[in-house]
């Protein structure tokens, strides 16, 4: 998955799968956009990626989360619960905007 901090006010966390960067999930009038741009970062592993949103999470960022394989890593760093997760295509994905 990829990771992407844009410093900011508030820091920027981007968090996306490997598999859809890139890609364009419509379902009715939702849309979610997964550009390269703003979620290709650094390349990680599970173990990385949670590690890094639970600093990110105490610096209080707010987060861009798509994918599984993302969002399953964000439930287990404590950032979101599964009851955030929305889908759009069968893609899951979260805001966090604390």
């Amino acid at each position: 998955m990829f990771i992407k901090i844009t410093k900011s006010y508030r820091d920027i966390v981007a968090v996306c799968d490997s598999s859809i960067l890139g890609k364009k999930f419509e379902q009715g009038n939702l849309q979610l956009d997964l550009k390269e741009s703003f979620y290709k970062g650094e390349e990680v592993q599970e173990e990385r990626a949670i590690e890094m949103m639970k600093s990110m999470a105490a610096e209080d960022a707010t987060f861009n989360i798509a994918g599984e394989k993302s969002v399953n890593a964000a439930i287990k760093a404590g950032v979101i619960s599964k009851e955030s997760v929305g889908k759009i295509q069968g893609i899951p994905f979260a805001l966090v905007l604390l």
